[in-house]
């Protein structure tokens, strides 16, 4: 036995380098019970005559996965369907196996698969579990191997992935041991080894070098061609030896033997520098750990006059303390002509993306008005804000009517007075303030900014602010001691008007009618909650407290693994948290921190951010024309239905693949030319909180570090555990197509591409809009993405749909708290999943469903939700999303009256012209000349019968004359005809919609 060990560890070893084939197997075997890869082991006849029993095969896999030795190995004749039982694994590591098996079909082909996997927990967030090494070889067997001394050796002809997006071959390939070794030995006295790499061969492991590295070399040039025009990168593969501190990259100018050039400002390594997605210059330390690998990739955008020839020039990789070296550059220009720089992105040419500036410029978006400063008050669309010489908010005011659908001239006083601050010392005494009063840095139509400086003897609080065109209002505040001073508390009043703070929503409580009193304390690990939304229908406030290193944290589903930092300042250690009480005239918003100290120059930042609702009135028109279809089906069969506008979600035929449309983007261009012939708009689905395992640029983004992609435990499904590895989140994935995605970090160049996505699918696909699945992006991409679709004149249609975050793995937010601030450049509401429809109070529609307050409408989701409550918010689902419940007979009567340009007037107005008699049925009002159309539900506990109670004056029709009448609509209600004294029966969690002319 021992003799044979040694022997089969000497062939073992000797045996790694033989050559092989490297194929695709062009899904020729189930992946999910064979696994990705395997073997094909060749066992000649003259072998299998020395022994029939048993050969021997030695697998050169190079493998960079864990635990290679528990994995189950399964080998299958080629003529055979069963696994076979007698195989013996005498060594596996992650260089090679060496395997003993029975030829039971004799000599021909043999393939051993390994890495085999079952695929556990949901369809959509699969856990691939790879199967542990089970024995089934039996002891006779295995006896009569360890006696014999001969047995046949077949030899491993090729290495197979189930397809080509599986393939290890090359860069998944590791360089053994040895063949490490001898590089290293190579490159004696050097700390570090740069390799060049093409930018087809993306570099995938860090802690194993690529075999194809071994196969080429160490390498001080790297030589390639461009086209004029293009977006050309390449990679240097950094090697480390020791702990490397700050590598960068600096580059000389490219030039050519006739002196032309191509200056080093057009040469970049994105690892290291660029443009964040606020537009500002983004500068990235990359330290290197001893033996791993990082891929820095560089580019050199080679300007469109660029003269064709050679360019050479100079790639100097530097570290702060391990020397640097210099790599040869050579870059051949052609004669080709590429005016997108961009258009190839197998190449990685859209790698340019992630620094883009595209739309930053804070330009007013339509409907919204420039902002107007008279003073120290700033007006702009049907709101106003005048400034208190502290720098805070002394009064905001809004114009819009209660019914919603239009703005007037009386304001609705926000403020009970102005927002304020007390510091309390710990003698219990308020320090009081100089005033500077307010200094005007900016008056721009987007954006006004100011500062203000409040001293007093031991404090100073420096006041920066901006407000932007669509009520969005930010405040720094920064708080310098002058002295060692100690606090018993430092408390943030938001006094607000009692007759405008109907509705709270956040701190735990959901969107409904406002609690008689709020506690609420700082919880960061289990709460995504940091603020809230107090107002009325036409008149709020949200109000969110923030870190001065305030980073977006991950939602749906994902908020534990990555949640809001706790500000130093509001939350203090946890001692701080938020009270709402009524107080004297006012409701009063309470932040405090408690107690505390601050020695001489120490510094607080008490940042908020205030959100000014509405934002503008409603586009009632819009809800009644546009009819949406989500789904991907025939197109005469949508128009047939009587929508007007197709949703594309992900996962079909010309968008196959999550937040990656660029890849079946013709097909999808097609889809769009035939819809709009037929009058038909088309809105796909694209965001950024997740990206699919097939995005061109997967492993260039994996070279980032942790900027775009999240940090993680990794797991999930196969191909993101085997060319992945480590240090990722899992999202969604698509069995039928196999698409992997990954979630996003939050706020990262990924914006960039993103906008430049927008951009690019706006100008060659012609997509009238987005549809986006809750949000992992803030308002500097919103703002940006709509200025992008809309361009030109372009439709630009958002629509976005939530699921309730109102969940322990949310973090307990509302959803329309979470995207309030995406609010005033949406035009329709899907909220959404997990919305119960029938248990929760008008309130909690208004606030939390309608959209009305912020000047949306909606529409319902869950279980087709309730058509009764959701017409008195003018409300329907959508098809063909639910087989329960089809809008289409609404539609109809919708169509039949006439929706388009009637008044919308809600149960919500004072005046509303039709009322009933029992407070828990609501009436909403859809008005135009002669006639109205009326819909009720109720809440109430029961069925009940109620009466009607009509303003015939507000309605302009002669009661003598009038009719009331309850068409008939499928699957809603039977025809009936009322008199105006007439006891209405209106069942429990039902209700009418009634035409009176």
């Amino acid at each position: 036995m021992r003799y044979l060990f040694a022997a089969l560890l000497f062939i073992c070893h000797t045996a790694i380098g033989q050559s092989l084939k490297y194929i695709n197997g062009n899904n020729t075997w189930n992946a999910d019970s064979l696994g990705n890869h395997r073997f094909i082991v060749k066992l000649s006849r003259e072998q299998f005559l020395k022994n029939g029993r048993v050969a021997h095969v030695t697998i050169p896999w190079r493998r960079h996965d864990d635990d290679v030795a528990q994995k189950r190995v399964i080998m299958v004749s080629e003529n055979g369907t069963q696994p076979i039982d007698n195989i013996k694994i005498v060594i596996a590591d992650n260089e090679r196996a060496s395997i003993l098996f029975e030829p039971v079909t004799g000599a021909g082909n043999y393939f051993v698969y390994y890495m085999p996997y079952r695929n556990e927990g949901r369809s959509n967030y699969p856990k691939g579990v790879y199967l542990k090494q089970a024995e089934t070889t039996s002891a006779d067997w295995l006896k009569q191997t360890l006696l014999k001394k001969a047995f046949g050796e077949a030899a491993a002809t090729a290495y197979e992935s189930v397809n080509a997006f599986n393939t290890f071959y090359p860069m998944g390939m590791i360089a053994t041991g040895k063949e490490t070794k001898q590089l290293i030995n190579a490159s004696a006295n050097k700390k570090f080894i740069v390799f060049p790499e093409d930018r087809m061969h993306p570099v995938q492991m860090r802690d194993y070098l690529p075999y194809r590295w071994v196969q080429k070399g160490i390498r001080s040039d790297f030589k390639d061609t461009a086209a004029r025009g293009e977006y050309f990168t390449y990679q240097l593969g950094v090697h480390a030896l020791n702990d490397l501190e700050n590598v960068h990259v600096e580059f000389s100018d490219l030039t050519s033997k006739n002196k032309q050039v191509i200056p080093s400002k057009y040469i970049s390594c994105i690892n290291t520098n660029g443009t964040d997605y606020k537009g500002n210059v983004l500068l990235k330390q990359v330290d290197v750990p001893a033996g791993t690998i990082q891929s820095m990739w560089c580019a050199i955008d080679v300007p469109l006059q660029t003269v064709p020839g050679v360019y050479t020039g100079k790639a100097t990789v530097k570290t702060n303390q391990s020397g640097s070296q210099v790599i040869q550059l050579t870059l051949v220009v052609s004669n080709k002509v590429v005016k997108d720089a961009a258009a190839d992105p197998e190449k990685q040419t859209r790698l340019k993306w992630l620094n883009s500036t595209l739309a930053q410029e804070n330009t007013v978006i339509a409907p919204y008005t420039p902002l107007q400063v008279t003073d120290t008050t700033i007006s702009f669309l049907g709101r106003k804000v005048q400034v208190n010489k502290d720098g805070f908010p002394a009064q905001i005011q809004t114009f819009f009517k209660p019914e919603m659908t239009s703005i007037g001239t009386v304001a609705n006083n926000i403020l009970a007075e102005p927002i304020h601050f007390h510091h309390i010392e710990s003698n219990g005494k308020a320090i009081q303030w100089k005033n500077e009063g307010v200094r005007f840095l900016q008056k721009d139509a987007g954006t006004v900014k100011w500062e203000a400086v409040n001293t007093s003897q031991k404090l100073r609080m420096q006041v920066n602010a901006a407000l932007e065109f669509d009520g969005f209002l930010p405040y720094t505040v920064q708080l310098v001691a002058l002295e060692d001073l100690s606090f018993k508390d430092i408390t943030f009043h938001i006094p607000v008007n009692p007759a405008m703070a109907d509705y709270f929503m956040g701190l735990g409580n959901k969107g409904g009618q406002r609690p008689d009193s709020i506690l609420w304390k700082w919880d960061v690990a289990h709460k995504n909650q940091d603020g809230g939304w107090i107002g009325n229908v036409n008149a709020g406030l949200q109000f969110s407290l923030r870190d001065e290193h305030y980073v977006r944290p991950l939602n749906t589903n994902f908020y534990l693994q990555k949640p809001l930092l706790l500000p130093q300042s509001w939350g203090n250690a946890t001692h701080g948290g938020i009270d709402v009480f009524r107080k004297g005239s006012s409701v009063l918003v309470n932040a405090y921190n408690g107690a505390r100290s601050m020695k001489a120059g120490d510094t607080l930042y008490y940042n908020f951010n205030l959100l000014i609702t509405p934002f503008h009135a409603i586009n009632t028109d819009f809800q009644w024309k546009n009819r949406f279809y989500h789904k991907y089906e025939e197109l005469n069969s949508i128009k047939s239905k009587g929508a007007s506008l197709v949703n594309i979600h992900h996962a079909n035929a010309i968008n196959p693949y999550i937040n990656y449309p660029f890849i079946e983007w013709k097909k999808m261009k097609a889809y769009i030319d035939s819809a709009h012939a037929l009058g038909l708009k088309v809105k796909i689905y694209n965001t950024v909180r997740e990206l699919s395992n097939k995005a061109y640029e997967t492993f260039a983004l994996r070279s980032l570090g942790h900027e775009i992609y999240s940090p993680g435990p990794g797991g999930g499904f196969s191909w993101l555990q085997e060319q992945v590895g480590k240090d990722y989140i899992a999202a969604w994935f698509v069995p039928e197509i196999k698409d992997a995605a990954i979630v996003n970090s939050g706020m990262s160049r990924w914006h960039n591409y993103y906008v430049e996505g927008m951009n690019w699918l706006v100008k060659n696909v012609g997509i009238d809009g987005i549809y986006l699945d809750d949000v992992a992006f803030d308002r500097i991409t919103m703002k940006r993405i709509k200025r992008i679709l809309t361009q030109h004149g372009a439709p630009g249609i958002i629509d976005l749909h939530s699921a309730n975050q109102f969940n322990k793995s949310d973090g307990f937010n509302n959803s329309a708290n979470l995207y309030m601030e995406h609010f005033p450049y949406l035009n329709r509401l899907w909220f959404g999943e997990y919305f119960d429809y029938e248990k929760n109070d008008p309130a909690f529609f208004l606030t939390e469903v309608s959209g009305i307050p912020f000047g949306l409408m909606g529409e319902m989701l869950q279980d087709g939700g309730n058509a009764w409550r959701g017409m008195v918010y003018g409300m329907t689902n959508r098809i063909p999303w639910s087989d329960n419940a089809d809008p289409r007979p609404i539609w109809k009567i919708w169509d039949d009256f006439g929706m388009e340009g009637t008044e919308m007037i809600g149960y919500w107005v004072a005046g509303c012209p039709v009322k009933t008699n029992h407070q828990q049925v609501l009436a909403t009002v859809y008005k135009k000349n002669g006639a109205a159309l009326v819909s009720l539900a109720s809440w109430a506990n029961s069925d009940e019968k109620v009466k009607l109670e009509i303003d015939w004056r507000k309605l302009g029709i002669d009661p003598a004359k009038a009719t009331i009448t309850a068409p008939a609509i499928n699957n809603f209600q039977e025809a009936k005809t009322f008199r105006p004294d007439d006891l209405i029966p209106v069942e429990k969690n039902k209700g009418w919609i009634l035409i009176i002319k």
